[in-house]
């Protein structure tokens, strides 16, 4: 079965491994065009297509879906089925069209909890126990089309945003996986979401990592859990912003274990100490 790839982050990377190992018929990996990176601004290509080179196959990178130029290259694949993970665009109606199977996508949340673009940091910052992986049909609605199979996954009371992003990736890639014969098959009958359930998720930006004190100490320690590495969690000491990498939570009480002041490398709080006697963390945010 000829298939199709569109993705861009590391999330995507393990589904894409996964339909390599299954021996399907890869057509073209599509994923976002190299960004620059770094203070440095170096041009850095997606994690995607770092792993379509490893592998070998045949890679696109078109600045937009919305011309005829690139969809006629899309439709030249010939692909029977298409699979999304990560890609970070909206897929056009028209592309959806063109795969007899149509397109599935990889999603990190129990849908319709959670449609947009930062579920596993906001299960994070709102304290979820749980949250779990869906492969979905694609539509023209964003997050929104039928489910064909969900898989819950417990969240650890001290997983971080790279642990939970990681385990995630690794259902989903091993779900879809499950999933693809029977659903190109038709023995699977997908199931609408309910609508009136939706909830949903933003961009997350550097405002959002700002450590407001006033707050309760277990929604801190989750917007630090959360938000790093990006967009990072910060607050201010002595005029400067300092950026707070790592905390734990330990008898209700939030310890702060690695810190970052800005312009300069991260360190462990008690290095950072070290010099500085008139550090109080009561200064914290002023």
């Amino acid at each position: 079965m000829k298939i199709v790839f569109f993705g861009t982050s590391a999330f995507a990377a393990p589904a894409l491994k996964k339909l390599s190992e299954a021996r399907y018929d890869i057509q073209g990996i599509i994923t976002q065009p190299d960004q620059p990176a770094g203070r440095k601004k170096i041009l850095t290509p997606p994690p995607v297509k770092e792993a379509a080179l490893r592998a070998g196959f045949r890679i696109f990178q078109p600045a937009t879906l919305k011309d005829d130029v690139f969809f006629e290259q899309f439709k030249s694949l010939e692909p029977e089925l298409a699979v999304v993970a990560a890609y970070g665009k909206i897929i056009p109606q028209r592309y959806l069209e063109v795969p007899v199977h149509g397109f599935l996508n990889i999603h990190p949340s129990l849908l319709p909890r959670y449609r947009g673009p930062s579920p596993i940091q906001t299960a994070l910052l709102n304290g979820d126990t749980e949250t779990g992986i869906t492969i979905m049909e694609v539509d023209a609605q964003m997050d929104h089309g039928p489910i064909i199979a969900q898989e819950t996954v417990a969240i650890g009371s001290a997983e971080t945003y790279p642990d939970l992003h990681d385990r995630l990736a690794d259902h989903g890639a091993e779900l879809l996986g499950a999933v693809i014969p029977d659903y190109v098959t038709g023995a699977m009958t997908p199931v609408l979401q309910d609508d009136s359930q939706a909830t949903f998720c933003r961009m997350l930006t550097r405002e959002d990592g700002k450590i407001d004190w006033s707050t309760p100490t277990e929604k801190i320690y989750n917007q630090i859990r959360a938000l790093n590495p990006e967009p990072g969690t910060w607050t201010t000491w002595n005029g400067q912003v300092l950026n707070i990498k790592k905390a734990s939570l330990q008898n209700g009480q939030l310890h702060i274990e690695i810190v970052q002041l800005a312009g300069k490398k991260e360190t462990a709080l008690k290095e950072f100490l070290q010099g500085r006697p008139d550090f109080k963390l009561s200064d914290l945010g002023r």
